[in-house]
């Protein structure tokens, strides 16, 4: 990664724990320390603040190669995936990977007239059937960094007549996805893309995939302004239906953490990051450990999450997820970390 990525990151530990929450780019702290205090002093712009959402729209459109017109805004995953499941009819099956993330799998599970069925990651594709109306999957598993299959995962949905969703949380901002392999995808953005928690996305087909816009607000209309009162006849022609009403703070600064992800490039990161993990697979290994294998930017080793408070005693920050010590790189991460990672595990086991 360029040596100017020292003006925008300065950890004052050796943090290795972008799958659960990235670090802030200076330039997205310097706009929301702007932003509060224009909103403490009452000099708030609020059309312009709606402007930046729609540039954070358009923003993550590019960074996924769709058009802006196919991405909706909101907060949270859970929210994106749960309006998912509640368009779909009594008794669709969804398919889902076993021990896939709770907010991927749940919005499904709650609605107890729709058929859920799990099936264990590497074998989602063969557990596609005819019948099955979702399949819905994380690109990378949160708990142990494996990838899945996305070409198979279609390819069998296509042959079945069903519809996918991919989970792109873990993975958006360092592996690229062929837009074409998902119906749906969703994305909380404060993991790899760096931006505030209450940042996320959801993109639709060009028809809407059947999704009701059930929370549809004064937002989702096609003229917002002109529609602030009494119900609205006339939805946003677009997948703005889908909004939900933003919160302004992670917005403004989801758009120059965008930005930086979009100038360094996913591929670029994406190669960064799998080369620092490889290098902590290799070393795990080589303490005896024995890490999921997967070309991730995630590692997990499994029996080592008891470990993750000593870690974080030293200044490694990493986190326990299902048992393993998870441990993820990105971009403001170096040798030097992986390094201090397992020198810290190696003085751990004695």
């Amino acid at each position: 990664m360029p040596s100017s990525l020292s003006q925008e990151f300065a950890p004052q530990t050796t943090y290795l724990n972008t799958a659960a929450h990235g670090i802030f780019p200076a330039r997205t702290a310097t706009v929301l320390r702007a932003a509060v205090q224009e909103m403490a002093e009452a000099r708030m712009d609020q059309t312009a603040y709606y402007e930046r959402v729609e540039e954070a729209r358009a923003a993550f459109a590019a960074l996924v190669g769709l058009p802006a017109e196919r991405v909706a805004t909101g907060s949270a995953v859970a929210v994106h995936v749960g309006l998912i499941a509640q368009s779909l009819p009594t008794g669709t099956e969804v398919l889902v990977a076993d021990g896939d993330f709770s907010s991927l799998v749940n919005p499904f599970h709650v609605r107890p007239d729709l058929r859920l069925r799990q099936a264990p990651l590497e074998g989602l594709a063969d557990a596609v059937r005819p019948g099955t109306g979702l399949v819905a999957v994380s690109a990378v598993q949160s708990a142990d960094g494996r990838v899945a299959d996305l070409a198979a995962v279609r390819a069998a949905a296509r042959a079945a007549g069903a519809r996918v969703l991919v989970d792109t949380t873990q993975s958006t901002g360092w592996l690229p996805m062929d837009p074409e392999l998902a119906d749906f995808t969703v994305c909380g953005a404060y993991k790899w893309l760096l931006c505030p928690r209450g940042t996320s996305f959801l993109t639709v087909p060009e028809d809407g995939g059947g999704l009701v816009p059930a929370h549809a607000g004064w937002v989702a209309g096609e003229r917002p302004w002109d529609a602030c009162y009494g119900p609205i006849d006339d939805l946003a022609r677009s997948a703005r239906r889908f909004d939900e009403s933003p919160p302004f703070l992670p917005f403004l600064g989801a758009v120059p953490s965008l930005a930086l992800i979009a100038e360094l490039g996913p591929a670029a990161i994406g190669a960064h990051n799998r080369e620092l993990a490889a290098r902590f697979r290799a070393g795990a290994t080589e303490l005896g450990h024995r890490p999921v294998p997967a070309d991730s930017a995630v590692v997990a080793v499994p029996g080592l999450g008891d470990a993750a408070p000593a870690l974080a005693r030293a200044g490694v920050e990493v986190s326990a997820r299902a048992g393993n010590l998870r441990a993820s790189f990105h971009l403001y991460n170096s040798g030097a970390d992986v390094d201090r990672l397992l020198e810290v595990l190696a003085d751990h086991a004695r």
